[in-house]
């Protein structure tokens, strides 16, 4: 019998201020606001009953403690390529600022001055890929939203500026597996809300 085929949970991290007012929060480590707590401890409601082969988290303060309020933080591992997004000379801006000065200006073609390239991203991404389906097992990771939508298209094989299609909530739970072999990755579910 074959072994089974890698499955990953991702869990975006909590609400935080720049969550709410839709700043780039890159490498700025905000803490959790009062309902991004409420919102992580909700998570495990999501991934009752599943047992999980390897639990890493961001290094960032907000993704561990959302990693600790939805009952994994004594297994979690903290992997530097989980970070969210260098956002550089745009970190702390809102998207919708940048394009003003940069009208077309997209994340996820262009990347930020100072900061992060797509093609940085891509690597650390299909870093975190490659390690996952060489472990095998379901896996859990904690994270944020820009870098866990690349991981996305990674997995499924897609440039990082096909990212722009999917949106994460706080806390969601998103999943990517395969249908039938290890040859057709897929989206399994995507921005499941637990709370």
């Amino acid at each position: 019998m074959n072994p089974p085929l890698p499955e990953v949970f991702i869990v975006r991290h909590g609400e935080t201020e720049w969550t709410i007012t839709d700043q780039m929060t890159g490498r700025i480590d905000l803490p959790l606001t009062p309902r991004g707590e409420d919102e992580a401890r909700h998570v495990p409601e999501e991934l009752r009953g599943l047992e999980f082969s390897e639990v890493l988290t961001s290094p960032w303060a907000r993704a561990r403690r959302t990693c600790e309020l939805a009952g994994f933080g004594d297994r979690a591992r903290p992997d530097p390529d989980l970070a969210e997004w260098d956002y550089g000379e745009y970190q702390g801006r809102r998207t919708e600022d940048v394009v003003k000065e940069r009208p077309g200006w997209s994340l996820f073609r262009d990347g930020c001055p100072g900061g992060e390239s797509p093609a940085d991203v891509e690597a650390r991404a299909d870093r975190v890929v490659r390690q996952l389906r060489e472990a095998g097992g379901r896996a859990l990771l904690f994270g944020h939203g820009h870098f866990s939508r690349v991981l996305a298209v990674r997995w499924l094989g897609f440039a990082v500026v096909e990212a722009r299609h999917l949106y994460l909530s706080p806390a969601a739970v998103s999943i990517l597996g395969y249908e039938h072999s290890i040859h057709t990755p897929v989206l399994r579910a995507w921005n499941r809300e637990a709370h």
